[in-house]
């Protein structure tokens, strides 16, 4: 067994929030739990007194107090606190009495503003009474295309407090793609900024906001931050201005609280509908007690309104943390820029992605010894697996004493199946520990449990954010059988994992883009973590291509960091990677120098759509351009499928 990278001290342990939830529980039903694994035991064994005990805990506002937790566990269909009427936004108002920073807004060029919790509570209300007075009711869906900027978060608590759904997409998202997700919605109200900067340049989104208005024809309002049509549009400052008390609509429990929206890359993208209840429930488990994060933090997630840890952040104002929004490069205008924002805001949970990371590395970038990073508690890693040696790099080069959080987890539930605990160890390459209240399992190919070997993630009880539905899925045929069809009542997440004898797990990739070379399987992540760490290699991009032949052709794409040729011993030095750091059977077939790898929006390479192409998958109905960050690397591609045959 690897040794700990990071070990919790005894402070650490009596300091953390979930070290004093685990003592309630324990007055409160009489148990004994020594440690997190027994806590988690415990929570999984007794779903419903653990999140009665959450709720306890947190203090929950409603309307009506619950009398049942549980009513129905089937999955799908689990119904949770039947009767309970409540609203998510009035976990928030309860801060926005204090003194103090609600929203950070960190822009590019380095200037920073600060909306305050006076100041947040008065522009929510105002804007939610806008709302009102242009007819929007409970139900009703309340759409942005915006970036991430504090009026995102702004127009989403005011939505929500209307009782109206909430959905939006980053404005890296062309108009037909904003359409394809939102118009599925026919909401009635559209809030869109005129533009945005990136990498140091504007990008102005007027003419994509008049396509987005023209596409949506049941929207009446329409809220413009920036430049605006005036007659046609509301501006920001008008639709805020004004003082009002900040009040909300109770609504059902389940009542839906935002869509949010998969990739979309293999069709039109599914609208997943989660509620108010099950969302408030499980983020102020995973930010108080996973993550412990609470009223003196400042929390900063890099992300986009398009990706659900954009949600995730603004969970941290149900604790009354300050959220800091950055809407520009973290890249720019240093490769360490996320780092010089998390200094000159004195951050304390820091999260990022895997890339961004190798990104700094292969940069030489050093953020302790070039920033003060003093005020740093955690690291958070999400969006895909986290190579050991990034995680060894995060402890060296931006201190020892700081645990690096890597969690998985999907839009899906928007939260994690699992992640990392200030009471439990971090070993480099692997995630801590399953979350709270998340039967987290692995199974094989005969749905049989195992630890130490990979197998499918699974999850065994119901969570309260699982979606209450999908969007215009009315018999429930595709939320069906996007999690259930494989093990009937045990929802199937489509990743593989490994559940370690210490209780970590190890993500090894999606278990639909798996290699299977001779029966043996491994996770395209374990091949990524052994490619790109050679500083020749930019970015990779494996394929296990089966044929009706029943051939198999594995191909690895490299894209080359400036001025590098793929020569034989550049091949060789691959191949050696693999063997050694990953597995000897999956060295890849042919090694192809490739112009870069496309992306999801949210930053997932497309491995699946890629592979059914190679399969001889059509293109049209594989994938969409739309959906893609950059649709000229799929011609690229296309091409290399038919010049190998494929």
């Amino acid at each position: 067994m690897t040794e700990p990278q990071w070990t919790p001290s005894p402070e650490d342990i009596e300091g953390a929030r979930i070290t004093d939830f685990a003592r309630r529980v324990e007055q409160e039903h009489q148990v004994s739990l020594p440690d997190y694994d027994a806590l988690w035991q415990w929570s999984t064994q007794n779903i419903e007194k653990f999140w009665q005990s959450v709720w306890t805990y947190f203090d929950i506002s409603a309307e009506t107090e619950p009398t049942d937790v549980l009513s129905n566990s089937d999955m799908p269909g689990a119904e949770w606190f039947p009767g309970v009427r409540l609203n998510y936004v009035d976990q928030v108002r309860r801060h926005a009495q204090g003194h103090g920073t609600a929203i950070v807004h960190a822009r590019e060029d380095g200037t920073t503003t600060r909306l305050s919790w006076a100041e947040l509570s008065r522009q929510t209300a105002a804007l939610a009474n806008t709302f009102r007075e242009a007819g929007v009711e409970p139900g009703d869906r309340v759409v942005g295309y915006l970036p991430n900027i504090p009026e995102a978060v702004v127009a989403f608590l005011a939505a929500a407090s209307v009782g109206a759904v909430w959905s939006a997409c980053g404005q890296d998202y062309s108009a037909s793609a904003a359409l394809d997700r939102l118009g599925q919605l026919d909401p009635a109200v559209l809030v869109a900024a005129s533009g945005y900067s990136y990498g140091g340049k504007h990008h102005d989104k007027r003419s994509d906001v008049a396509t987005l208005r023209a596409g949506l024809p049941t929207v009446t309002l329409v809220v413009q931050v920036g430049e605006h049509d005036a007659g046609e549009t509301v501006g920001w400052e008008s639709a805020t201005a004004g003082e009002y008390e900040w009040s909300s609509v109770p609504v059902n429990f389940d009542h839906p609280l935002w869509v949010v929206f998969s990739s979309g890359t293999t069709g039109l993208p599914k609208g997943i509908v989660h509620g108010h209840g099950g969302v408030l429930l499980e983020h102020l488990k995973a930010v108080a007690l996973q993550s412990d994060i609470g009223s003196e933090d400042t929390f900063f997630w890099y992300t986009s309104p398009s990706w659900m840890m954009w949600n995730f952040q603004v969970a941290g104002l149900l604790v009354g943390a300050t959220i800091v929004c950055a809407d520009g490069s973290p890249a720019f205008p240093t490769p360490d820029a996320l780092w010089a924002v998390a200094a000159r805001e004195k951050v304390t949970f820091l999260g990022t992605s895997p890339g961004y990371v190798l990104a700094c590395i292969k940069a030489d970038s050093h953020p302790a010894r070039d920033h003060d990073l003093s005020a740093l508690r955690a690291i958070g890693i999400t969006g895909s697996a986290m190579p050991a040696s990034s995680s060894l790099w995060l402890a060296d080069n931006v201190g020892h004493a700081v645990p690096v959080f890597s969690i998985s987890g999907g839009t899906d539930v928007v939260s994690a199946f699992a992640g990392g605990v200030r009471t439990v160890p971090v070993w480099p390459g692997e995630l801590s520990a399953p979350c709270l209240g998340v039967a987290l399992d692995a199974f094989d190919i005969d749905g049989k449990s195992v630890i130490g070997e990979v197998g499918e993630l699974v999850v065994t009880k119901p969570m309260p954010s699982m979606p209450v539905r999908f969007w215009n899925d009315d018999d429930g045929s595709r939320y069906r059988d996007a999690y259930f069809d494989a093990y009937p009542g045990v929802w199937r997440h489509g990743d593989w994992i490994t559940r370690t004898q210490h209780g970590s797990v190890v993500v090894h990739g999606r278990s639909d883009s798996t290699l299977n070379r001779n029966g043996i399987r491994m996770g395209s992540a374990d091949i990524y973590q052994a490619v790109e760490a050679l500083p020749e290699i930019v970015e990779s991009l494996v394929l296990g291509v089966e044929s009706d032949n029943g051939s198999y052709w594995m191909p690895l794409f490299v894209v080359l960091a400036d001025g590098i040729e793929l020569d034989d011993a550049l091949r060789s030095k691959i191949n050696a990677a693999i063997r050694e750091h990953a597995s000897p059977r999956h060295v890849p077939d042919e090694i192809i120098a490739a112009p870069g790898v496309p992306h999801t929006r949210t930053g997932k390479k497309m491995e699946v759509p890629i592979k059914r192409i190679f399969q001889g998958g059509d293109v049209a109905r594989t994938l969409d351009r739309r959906a893609v960050d950059a649709p000229e690397l799929v011609d690229w591609y296309i091409e290399q499928g038919r010049d190998h045959g494929r």
